[in-house]
């Protein structure tokens, strides 16, 4: 018997044995030959000279030159780890025709292996100055990217256009930079220009880490506002027509800043320019910078303001920003380059307070009422109510989602989760007002902590950095509470349904009802789907394909999965109305909801078994008096 063990346990190690003998190479190490920055002096400035005049072709072509520190092995990096989008996404695909020189002479480049944001080169000896030419290729159609350039309109990035040199904190590289615009056209950026040479601009001399948060927006058609001393509405559009507003619509934006400014207690920038494009073919965007925001929505915000609810919330969101994550960044999330890996452990205080400053500070100015804001919440906070995603991904892991998946789609974002730091860390710090409120009985609320945090040293647009001990410290300054419990609690829980506690503690609790809600029905017009999460569990495009569908709802126990297609609801062909009418009518009866869906090359007959009508979310007062969240949305005095 043993020697039957024996001879089966070799037999068994043979494959392994025959195994070791294959060919098994050992990994080379990665060397890593890009200069660390440094926090030195860099002698001398960059000269950056831009041609934005081809807006048929979008090419952008570039002229840059760069100041040599020394003779021998340099580094040019093509900025990569980009602030506000927490994530390296420069867009250096977009880069083409990089031709170095030296005293007229074309050197050669090298691409990092490892860092392809990175070209190597060789100085010459006696070299004063090397120069870089190249193009940046705009899209030209959607599916290569976000539209950058239209007939009408420029949104010039300036981490697009431009090379700097490694191994030096960013802060300390000056940059002069001049542009030359399609002729007519005007700009508008934080930066300030120096002169004018016909349609060429030349811009004050800065540091390039102010250089690159300094975005431009340019364009045929356009007009700037002021909205106080330091601020500037400057309007850029498609048409003339949509240039024209209600003084009733720009009094609200108007209190927009002078509702922040009470609140924060200070303005971290000297001067401030919202850049705001009203276009339907530039492509949208809201991204925040220190001294400026790009603002980008549909063409008739102004002009068709009643059906363009949602889009209102986006300055109030970008503004804040100046203070929260641009003034107050997280400490791990500062870096000295753009080389460097960003960590995005704060977020939910970056993005996720700034999300509830948003609101509050857009219901304050009357860029929306009170009760639109509560439809908002409902929203938001129904939608997060029924991620089955919270049971295995709590909200800090979120907080890489930048990184993970840079918003590509996902197929079942209920249960993947997405970067949920925006609203359930609204939701976080409603629940901390509510808490302050409560402690303090009613003396003090989180306008004190906005105070505290972010209204020091007026006019400072450095960074100023933090860690959660920090917030925590704060936060007990203004009342006493273990407040780090809270925070982690809430960071790191698994609980079913979202962390409603702000609006338990202000006598809201969260209702359906089939009246529909104000800001999802918005948004429906505006992003053309419908939704029915509540009822059927999925959301329908307007033109039958599913756009989600809830993890465990009714679509997903159907097999039904984004992609799929409706075709036909009770043998009556697919539109909005018919739809609805079908929900409704199946109210209080027993027949099933008959659909055929195409699922991919294949039809097939779907019996979802709902008779509950259609369902909408509202946040429903249960008491009298003004709770917390009635107090928060009010101006102040």
């Amino acid at each position: 018997m043993k020697k039957l063990i024996l001879a089966a346990s070799i037999f068994s190690l043979m494959p392994f044995m025959a195994n070791a003998q294959n060919s098994a190479p050992m990994a080379l190490p990665i060397v890593d030959t890009i200069p660390a920055a440094k926090d030195i002096k860099f002698n001398g400035t960059i000269s950056l000279n831009v041609d934005a005049t081809n807006i048929e072709q979008a090419i952008i072509k570039i002229n840059e030159t760069i100041p040599v520190q020394s003779a021998g092995h340099m580094v040019l990096l093509f900025p990569k780890w980009l602030p506000g989008n927490h994530s390296p996404r420069g867009g250096i695909d977009k880069l083409a025709g990089l031709k170095v020189y030296a005293d007229g002479k074309l050197l050669t480049w090298t691409r990092d292996k490892v860092d392809v944001y990175a070209f190597h080169i060789d100085v010459p000896a006696g070299a004063k100055e090397i120069r870089a030419e190249f193009q940046y290729l705009s899209p030209t159609d959607k599916n290569q990217g976000r539209m950058e350039v239209t007939n009408e309109l420029m949104s010039l990035q300036t981490n697009s256009i431009s090379l700097y040199p490694a191994g030096y904190y960013v802060r300390n590289i000056p940059i002069s930079f001049s542009v030359t615009l399609p002729k007519g056209w005007k700009a508008a950026t934080a930066l300030r220009p120096a002169s004018t040479n016909g349609d060429t601009i030349n811009y004050q001399t800065v540091p390039y880490d102010v250089f690159i948060d300094s975005p431009l927006l340019a364009g045929l058609y356009s007009k700037s506002v002021a909205l106080s001393d330091k601020v500037t509405l400057d309007i850029f559009a498609d048409s003339p027509k949509y240039l024209e507003y209600k003084p009733e619509q720009m009094a609200a934006h108007k209190k927009l800043v002078e509702q922040a400014v009470k609140t924060f207690g200070a303005q971290h920038y000297d001067h401030y320019n919202f850049l705001f494009s009203l276009s339907d073919n530039l492509g949208g965007i809201g991204l925040e910078h220190h001294r400026s925001s790009e603002n980008g929505v549909a063409a008739g915000y102004f002009t068709d303001w009643e059906n363009n609810l949602s889009a209102r919330n986006l300055l109030p969101h970008e503004y804040s920003h100046s203070w929260d994550g641009k003034y107050r960044r997280g400490a791990d999330l500062w870096t000295p380059d753009y080389r460097t890996p960003m960590q995005n452990s704060l977020l939910w205080v970056y993005e996720g307070q700034t999300q509830f400053w948003g609101y509050v500070l857009g219901a304050r100015s009357g860029l929306y009422s009170k009760d639109q804001t509560l439809e908002a919440y409902a929203a938001i906070a129904a939608e997060l109510d029924v991620r089955k995603g919270r049971e295995w991904r709590d909200l800090l892991d979120t907080t890489n989602d930048p990184i993970i998946s840079a918003r590509a789609p996902k197929a079942w974002v209920s249960y993947q989760r997405s970067e949920d730091y925006y609203n359930e860390g609204m939701l976080v710090w409603l629940e901390v007002d509510a808490k302050i409120r409560e402690l303090s009985g009613g003396k003090k609320s989180i306008d004190d902590f906005a105070k505290a945090f972010y209204g020091m040293r007026d006019g400072d647009y450095g960074e100023l950095t933090y860690t959660i001990e920090d917030v925590s410290k704060t936060l007990d300054g203004v009342v006493k509470n273990d407040w780090a419990k809270l925070l982690n609690s809430r960071l790191r829980e698994h609980e079913a349904g979202a962390p409603l506690g702000g609006f338990n503690a202000s006598g809201y609790k969260l209702v359906y009802t089939d009246k529909p809600n104000v800001y999802i029905k918005d948004v429906e017009g505006s992003r053309k789907f419908i939704n029915l999460l509540y009822s059927l569990g999925m959301s329908v495009n307007t033109d039958g394909a599913i756009s989600q569908v809830l993890w465990d709802g009714l679509a997903f126990k159907n097999m039904l999965a984004v992609g799929d297609k409706v075709i036909a609801i009770n043998g009556k062909p697919f539109a909005k109305d018919v739809i609805l009418e079908e929900i409704k009518a199946a109210k209080g009866t027993k027949e099933p909801i008959q659909f055929i869906i195409q699922a991919g090359t294949k039809y097939k007959i779907v019996n979802i078994d709902y008779h509950d009508g259609l369902k909408y979310p509202h946040f429903e007062k249960t008491g009298t008096n003004d709770g917390a969240i009635d107090k928060l949305l009010k101006p102040l005095d």
